[in-house]
């Protein structure tokens, strides 16, 4: 396997899809990498030669923050959103989405599972059946 960045890619997958195994490479920017190494997306990693790998490494290291360096830089950004009080900072602390999302009905990803509420069932006024 190769190691780029701290993190072990698959072999098997063409180069372009392996790339996306390190945190902070989508697609897009993978096929740039490439192009700027000269080497071509559709070959399997287990195919490339060591001299593109360390060039593939070299220019990721250089040019790129990835892995745990832009995850310390997410976490402090958040941080330092919900330290100033902001209104995203809130909807973080309080795990909330943040981007003006409807939460009446949805958001059960970031609020998690239903949480039964005493008195929610049959309306006042209403008979049984």
């Amino acid at each position: 396997m190769a190691r780029i960045a701290g993190v072990d890619i698959p072999k098997k997958k063409p180069v372009w899809v392996s790339l996306q195994y390190i945190y902070g490479i989508g697609s897009t920017l993978s096929q740039k990498l490439l192009a700027q190494t000269g080497i071509d997306p559709d070959t399997r990693v287990d195919r490339l030669t060591d001299e593109e790998i360390n060039r593939l490494r070299e220019l990721i290291d250089r040019e790129l923050k990835v892995e745990g360096g832009l995850r310390k830089e997410v976490n402090l950004n958040i941080k330092r959103l919900i330290d100033i009080g902001s209104y995203r900072g809130l909807r973080h602390r309080r795990n909330l989405p943040l981007r003006g999302q409807r939460t009446r009905t949805n958001a059960r990803t970031k609020r998690g599972a239903r949480k039964t509420v005493a008195g929610r069932g049959q309306r006042r006024g209403m008979t049984k059946k």
